[in-house]
């Protein structure tokens, strides 16, 4: 699998670093507050949907818990409107051979959402993927800016519809763990690892890392190259047009190192953070009172989904800043979930429909733990000023945003469990020192994937 063919896959996000960077740490009690607006699609549907009594959907995702709760009532709102049954189907990671599975098996979903831009394109590629019909091709232009079409497009034929977005660069904090050790949110790699320093030092362990999940540690890499070696390099370095034992990767996974090499910086050390699915990561973050497992997690807007099956209150107990700059500017690197119809019915184009809308949308939204990249979706939408602030920024990007470097990968190297990218990191993570035969690994696993 090549690049990505829209060559509007490489974007960023600078607006949100400026935009939301003050309100992330500064809101405070509303986190509980009642969107004062409407409650959205089930008051006053703003998409028409045709009538599908009778019809069976399928519809795959690799979410589970309770992002895939949330997703489930946008689902079901979808049957209320159309007399269709929907059903949602678990998909394993890399969604693309759990995909192949079912095609070959004669067992397609009706619609999948993908993670990676190059699961999109391998779907297109294998001929699985329908283009977009003409009513979910109306919502999208009214909806989304053309950056976030362009990336649902292979080859200049629309055939996705991004229904979730994701701001992959925040480090979530626990309110009082900082607090009792006298610490404020850094803004600068230096002063992530000097407050890090006086968190463990303080007998809280600074940062709680999912290493058990690959994918997490991509995003710690991306973030630290994006910022240090630069937006170009970053372009490059994603279409594989420098290798991965070039010296702004050793520069990068040096300065990881300085976080990862530590042991008493990680919740339960180095083999605690290998052994730590990402759930937990954030769970064990905000239990424990004042003595949590660890003061600070790093993931994408989404953590609120996992902080509401805590105690912990986003915006209270649960604070947000941007991740440090380690270069000249902050990185902000994005992500998000492509919907994709695989079979040529009706009810398949209604649910892109659906999904394309501002409908869809701010159902999911009020369950936090989301952000839409659609201009439609009311802000009141969102369950707190944090979600809210994240939302609005995204939205006043536009199109000048970066898309996550693994996700553009071919899936092989960019988006498997145990092997490639992730399974690279993961090694690293328990051998932060081996910074060459990281990148030797990285590289002879890049090569492969990419065909060059």
């Amino acid at each position: 699998m090549r690049e990505h063919g829209t060559g509007r896959t490489h974007l960023k996000w600078a607006a949100l670093a400026a935009a939301g960077a003050l309100a992330l740490t500064a809101c405070g009690g509303d986190a509980d507050e009642e969107p004062s607006a409407p409650q959205g699609a089930t008051a006053s549907p703003g998409v028409q949907l045709p009538k599908l009594d009778g019809e069976k959907l399928q519809v795959a995702a690799v979410w589970t818990g309770p992002e895939q709760e949330n997703f489930t009532k946008v689902l079901k709102e979808f049957e209320k409107r159309t007399g269709a049954t929907v059903t949602f189907v678990p998909a394993q990671d890399p969604i693309v051979t759990f995909l192949g599975t079912k095609i070959a098996g004669g067992a397609p979903p009706d619609v999948a959402l993908l993670p990676q831009v190059g699961a999109l394109v391998s779907a297109v590629q294998n001929k699985w993927a329908q283009p977009v019909g003409p009513e979910a091709q109306a919502q999208l232009d009214k909806n989304y800016s053309a950056g976030w079409k362009s990336l649902g497009a292979v080859g200049g034929t629309q055939y996705g519809v991004y229904y979730k977005a994701a701001n992959k660069s925040l480090i979530w904090y626990n309110a009082k763990a900082f607090e009792a050790a006298g610490v404020k949110p850094p803004t600068t790699w230096k002063e992530l690892i000097a407050a890090a320093d006086t968190l463990s030092a303080s007998g809280t362990p600074a940062v709680s890392v999912a290493g058990a999940d690959g994918w997490t540690l991509t995003d710690w890499f991306e973030n630290i190259y994006l910022s240090q070696a630069g937006p170009e390099k970053y372009d490059r370095l994603a279409k594989h047009e420098i290798k991965w034992t070039d010296a702004s990767v050793a520069q990068a996974l040096t300065t990881l190192a300085e976080l990862f090499g530590r042991k008493d910086f990680l919740a339960g050390g180095t083999s605690g953070a290998l052994a730590t699915e990402f759930p937990k990561s954030v769970t064990q973050t905000f239990t424990g009172g004042d003595r949590p497992a660890a003061a600070m997690v790093f993931e994408g807007d989404f953590v609120a989904v996992n902080i509401a099956q805590t105690e912990a209150k986003v915006g209270e107990d649960a604070l947000v800043f941007p991740f440090p700059a380690v270069g000249a500017k902050a990185p902000v690197v994005s992500g998000g979930d492509v919907a994709v119809a695989l079979k040529p019915s009706k009810g398949a184009q209604a649910l892109l429909t659906f999904l394309a809308s501002a409908d869809a949308a701010q159902i999911q939204a009020r369950e936090g733990g989301f952000v839409s990249p659609n201009k439609a979706v009311d802000p009141a939408a969102y369950p707190n000023d944090i979600q809210r602030n994240i939302a609005e920024a995204l939205i006043a990007a536009g199109d000048d945003f970066r898309f996550d470097m693994s996700d553009q990968a071919p899936a092989a190297f960019g988006g498997t469990p145990g092997a490639g990218e992730w399974k690279a990191l993961q090694d690293f993570l328990a051998n932060p020192s081996d910074v060459a035969g990281t990148q030797a690994k990285l590289e002879a696993d890049a090569a492969k994937a990419y065909g060059n």
